[in-house]
């Protein structure tokens, strides 16, 4: 009987845990389902959402009084390069949907500075909108030029639907439109806002995809890896060399000093504007650039950018660590031999650091324009995302993060992976040079002068530093930088 009852007993438990078990799986099975339901709902809300926001916007956009300075006709004042070019072919969609005219007065970059400074002073000048290089804005802003811009953008009103502030490569402001920070060229506490960027750039390295993997080469993420692979193409490879840079006197050899001096460490002034660009890590980077001549492509102590850059693009050199504008040439099959065979990486780090430049060109209102409201609509719609990213996909490079980050944008323009972690990353430095008024004078006639006697084997780089300290500080203590 005992054994009877334990056999039903156990039964009983065998059917209890098979029910149980199917009531697992048909439970699983509901909870599948319910968390795909779930999903589906989520997905469709996120659709909706979507569409909303994207309602929203159009509605925004119908709402906004594009028409309120119709029949205003404003002056534009641009420099003859790609990106602007471009853009003007587009200004016509800019006056019919807001009835303002545009003149254009296009010129060569190099005349535009002084152009600009003779309407300046102009009681009303005939500029209403100007282009202007991130090294005049010091300047500009001292000599009370430039509109200030925070309360075109604090007046609501003003401000075109989804321009997004915000979404602007925060470092490509600081170098092309604040003024005024603790170092009065930077942003940061105390500064201003005088113009926004348009065509502005940052610093990567280019090189030959083909010949790094045909000998199986690592793509250098160190300066130490870079003067090795630099001395491998220059030692095994035929007809091509390692890395190119500029080095002609003046302007070109301090901008060639000046991409490798940041990651270095090396700076041209302190902080109380004595000069250090004879310290230890300044020489260091001269030491580099002596090994870049040894290695790279002849004549670079004769190379100003457009050498440079053809170095590259007929083949001669290996690698390329300059400006991003070299992206859009080498895909120019008019001037370029190596279309296709071309890799980009963020700029080498040294000890740990990586930095990168910044500059290019920004746009902003003169103090003395007549039509300055209607001035500021043209400036944003200049920089919106919508005309920055049909710019982009004609090769102009964007100041807009979302663009880089976007990824159907990165699969079509690859180098825009690497531009999107260095400038998400905040590698970008905008204090990479000090952009003051007595900049030029130092640049161009001390600086660059020295260093490209370094680089020609006329001096030594302790020597070449030592003797510009003097005048240098000279310059310095004349504009009143010492108290």
């Amino acid at each position: 009987m005992k054994k009877i009852l334990i056999i039903l007993l156990v039964l009983t438990f065998v059917i209890s845990a098979g029910s149980m078990s199917i009531g697992c799986k048909e439970a699983a099975t509901d909870t599948t389902e319910a968390e795909e339901s779930m999903m589906e709902e989520e997905s469709a809300s996120e659709t909706e959402e979507t569409e909303e926001e994207a309602m929203e916007e159009t509605e925004e956009m119908a709402e906004f009084d594009w028409k309120k300075y119709a029949g205003t006709t404003i002056v534009a004042n641009l420099p003859a390069i790609y990106a602007y070019k471009e853009l003007v072919k587009l200004l016509p969609e800019f006056e019919a949907l807001t009835g303002i005219k545009v003149e254009v007065d296009m010129l060569n970059y190099m005349k535009l500075h002084d152009k600009q400074v003779l309407e300046f002073i102009k009681p009303a000048g005939d500029y209403d909108v100007v282009s202007l290089v991130c090294m005049w804005k010091t300047e500009y802003v001292a000599g009370g030029f430039l509109e200030q811009l925070e309360p075109y953008f604090e007046n609501i009103e003003s401000v075109i639907p989804g321009f997004d502030f915000d979404d602007l490569v925060e470092a490509y402001v600081d170098n092309t439109g604040r003024v005024g920070g603790d170092k009065i060229y930077m942003g940061g506490p105390g500064s201003k806002l005088y113009a926004l960027p348009l065509s502005a750039e940052t610093s990567l390295l280019a090189y030959r995809k083909d010949l790094f993997e045909e000998y199986d080469l690592k793509v250098p993420e160190t300066y130490d890896e870079l003067r090795e692979v630099q001395k491998f193409f220059f030692e095994n490879v035929p007809d091509v060399y390692g890395l190119t840079m500029r080095g002609a006197a003046g302007h070109q050899a301090t901008a060639g000093w000046l991409y490798h001096a940041d990651p270095f460490g090396a700076r041209v002034f302190d902080d109380n504007w004595e000069p250090i660009f004879n310290n230890e890590a300044a020489i260091e980077t001269l030491e580099f650039m002596k090994e870049v001549v040894k290695y790279g492509p002849p004549g670079i102590g004769g190379f100003d950018v457009g050498a440079m850059n053809n170095s590259f693009l007929q083949g001669q050199a290996a690698l390329y660590l300059d400006g991003d504008k070299i992206t859009g040439l080498v895909k120019d099959a008019d001037q370029s031999q190596v279309v296709g065979k071309v890799g980009y990486a963020i700029h080498p780090s040294h000890d740990g650091k990586i930095a990168t430049e910044t500059g290019g060109f920004g746009v902003g209102i003169p103090t003395n324009s007549q039509n300055k409201d209607a001035a500021f609509l043209l400036i944003q719609w200049m920089t919106s995302k919508d005309i920055s990213e049909r710019l982009a996909l004609i090769g102009v490079a964007p100041s807009r993060l979302s663009i880089y980050e976007d990824p159907e944008m990165q699969e079509q323009f690859p180098e825009y992976a690497v531009l999107a972690e260095t400038l998400a990353k905040g590698y970008a430095d905008p204090d990479w040079r000090p952009i003051i008024a007595e900049w030029g004078e130092i640049n161009v006639q001390l600086m660059g002068v020295a260093i490209n006697q370094v680089l020609i084997g006329e001096k030594e780089p302790q020597e070449a530093m030592d003797e510009i300290i003097k005048p240098v500080t000279a310059i310095m203590e004349k504009a009143g930088y010492y108290d």
